[in-house]
């Protein structure tokens, strides 16, 4: 009888998984900036949420082609990768939607931050200046923006994984 399980590899699960994710997360991030919810810290959370589990979801569709088996290593790769095209995802929808369709959503971000900063009052009014003018220089609106989001994501999805794999992952057998 022939076998009929796909191989299914590491990269093509992690592109898969990571349109899809990605995808999830554009539309939740429109709706975030658009609705002017994104400050709020805890609908943050939910991102992470979508991100672990498009992880989980990438490891079991790689371990159903693949026989039931994933190694450590596979997962991260899968996580990885998966990460990085997520990030491009969300690093493209970013720009275009801060560079074209909201051109002063920076600045509405710059000032919602200041006025954090303010209503807290642990800080001078210097140490704001100076909070605020390195908070500028870390919202970067251009297309390196694309690459820090890239990069950003792919990193955060391997240190999700290295716990999420861990949990995930079943070995073959040595002696098979």
């Amino acid at each position: 009888m022939e076998n009929t399980t796909t191989l299914v590899t590491p990269v093509n699960a992690g592109i898969r998984y990571g349109l899809i994710t990605g995808l999830v997360t554009v539309i939740y991030s429109f709706v975030l900036m658009a609705t002017g919810l994104e400050q709020q810290a805890a609908l943050g959370f939910v991102t992470f949420a979508i991100l672990i589990g498009g992880i989980v979801m990438a490891h079991r569709y790689y371990k159903q082609h693949n026989g039931g088996f994933m190694s450590y290593g596979q997962g991260l790769g899968i996580a990885t990768v998966a990460g990085a095209v997520i990030g491009a995802l969300s690093g493209i929808f970013r720009y275009v939607y801060v560079n074209f369709i909201d051109s002063g959503y920076t600045q509405k971000a710059l000032d919602i931050a200041r006025a954090k900063l303010e209503a807290d009052g642990n800080m001078s009014d210097e140490q704001v200046e100076t909070a605020m003018q390195w908070t500028a220089k870390m919202m970067p609106t251009g297309p390196l923006s694309i690459v820090w989001g890239i990069l950003a994501t792919a990193f955060f999805a391997f240190l999700l994984s290295l716990i999420i794999s861990a949990i995930t992952k079943h070995n073959r057998p040595q002696f098979e």
